[in-house]
This record gives C-alpha cells, sequence and structure tokens, in this order.
C-alpha cells in the first residue's frame, strides 16, 4: 500500500507539472484569467463607477465578488479546455498504457487549476486593495 501512495505522489507531481507548463506557456491563459478581470475592474471603477450608484462609497467593494467569480470561471474554463485538449489528441490513451495511477491526469489539471485561480485571484485582490477595496468583514469572519 505504501508504495501505491508513493507512486500515485510521484505520477500526480509529474501531471502537475507537465499542467502548469502548459499554462505558464500559454500568455493568452493568463491574459485571460489574470489582466482581463483587472481590465473589467479598473474600466468598471473608474469609468462606469460614478455613474452608476451601488449603495456603497466605494464601488470596487460591490464590484469585487463579480469579478472574483468572473476569474474562477476563466481559470475553471481552460481547465475544461486542457482535458477536452488531452482527450481529442490520445493524451489520455497514451498516459492510460502506462503504469500510472489513472487518476492522476485528472488531479494534475485539478491542481493547476487550483493554484493558477489561487494566483490569479490574489493578484485581483492586490490590484482591488490598491484601488481602495476595504471589506467590513474581519479576519476570520
Amino acid at each position: 500500500m505504501e508504495m501505491i501512495k508513493k507512486h500515485f505522489f510521484s505520477d500526480m507531481s509529474v501531471m502537475l507539472g507537465r499542467s502548469m507548463r502548459h499554462i505558464l506557456r500559454s500568455m493568452d491563459t493568463i491574459i485571460t484569467v489574470t489582466i482581463m478581470p483587472i481590465a473589467f475592474m479598473l474600466l468598471f471603477v473608474y469609468v462606469f463607477g460614478g455613474a452608476i450608484q451601488a449603495g456603497t462609497d466605494n464601488y470596487v467593494n460591490y464590484l469585487l465578488p463579480g469579478i472574483i467569480l468572473i476569474a474562477i470561471a476563466s481559470g475553471v474554463t481552460y481547465t475544461a479546455y486542457r482535458l477536452f485538449n488531452d482527450v481529442q489528441k490520445g493524451i489520455f490513451q497514451r498516459f492510460h498504457s502506462m503504469p500510472i495511477a489513472r487518476s492522476t491526469l485528472l488531479w494534475g489539471h485539478v491542481l493547476t487549476s487550483l493554484i493558477s485561480n489561487a494566483i490569479s485571484v490574489s493578484v485581483i485582490i492586490l490590484v482591488a486593495l490598491i484601488m481602495g477595496f476595504r471589506s467590513s468583514a474581519g479576519v476570520l469572519s
């Protein structure tokens, strides 16, 4: 059993590395998942923010949850697209013919999505803090 766990985690780390390299080499993914939500936030806050009455003093406080959801949805969409490409190109069949755990293929994509979404959301929140975002909730809330 210990041998299976060892191989599972090493196989999963290889698949995670493979999927992370695909993201890092794909500028359109980085632009769509991180830069576009920031551009939307800047556009809506500084161009349309004065025209829309949201009931808060700072429009970025009202807008940020939606921007974060857009970024996460884009990241999940790219994960689904990469999975689709792997299935269409026969990568899954090739890996299934190798002595690796079958679930590592999916775990590599899922962990890559988690990591890239965490980075994207962190960058978006950092920009929102610079723009004046302040939450009324405490750290534990």
